[in-house]
């Protein structure tokens, strides 16, 4: 089972749905949920915010943020995964952004990536990667590393909510 198929597989079991933003994977987080069949179960849908204006615009990342720091941070990664999922009206928000390559972007190397995840208590988590390779190896780490990142999550949230039936034991 790929990690999507296992990711929707989790999500529809807990009746629960995802909406992605991407950037620097230009829609490949998507395109890879939706390679699996009965993925609209769950998934909601996808804002490919390759712009900066529409990061601000569209799903609400901090004009003031990306004007000191642009588009490659990992606070704008974070809420673009929070803007997407409120955006969509999701449980849960990932989201992508970086530098694929070839140059350099808002002074950070290639392969600087942020991948986030939003869930539904609010919290989210930000990573970041440093990664190597051409272009195209970027963006498929990306997605897969943003892919790995909910999963984790949703373990995390999983093992919080039996914490909470049994008692905080």
């Amino acid at each position: 089972m790929t990690e999507a198929a296992a990711v929707l597989a989790v999500l529809a079991e807990r009746g629960q749905t995802l909406a992605v933003a991407e950037s620097l994977t230009g829609g490949l987080v998507a395109a890879e949920l939706t390679s699996v069949p009965g993925a609209s179960k769950v998934f909601r849908g996808s804002v490919t915010a390759y712009a900066t204006t529409l990061k601000r615009d569209v799903l609400g990342v901090d004009g003031a943020l990306l004007a000191e720091c642009g588009a490659v941070d990992p606070r704008v990664a974070s809420q673009m995964a929070a803007g997407v999922r409120d955006l969509m009206g999701a449980d849960w928000g990932l989201a992508t952004t970086g530098v694929a390559g070839p140059e350099p972007q808002d002074g950070r190397p290639v392969g600087t990536v942020y991948v986030s995840v939003a869930g539904p208590a609010g919290a989210g988590k930000v990573t970041a990667l440093r990664l190597n390779g051409d272009r195209g190896e970027i963006r498929r780490e990306s997605v897969r590393s943003v892919l790995e990142l909910l999963v984790e999550e949703l373990r995390e949230n999983a093992r919080a909510q039996d914490t909470e039936q049994n008692g905080g034991n």
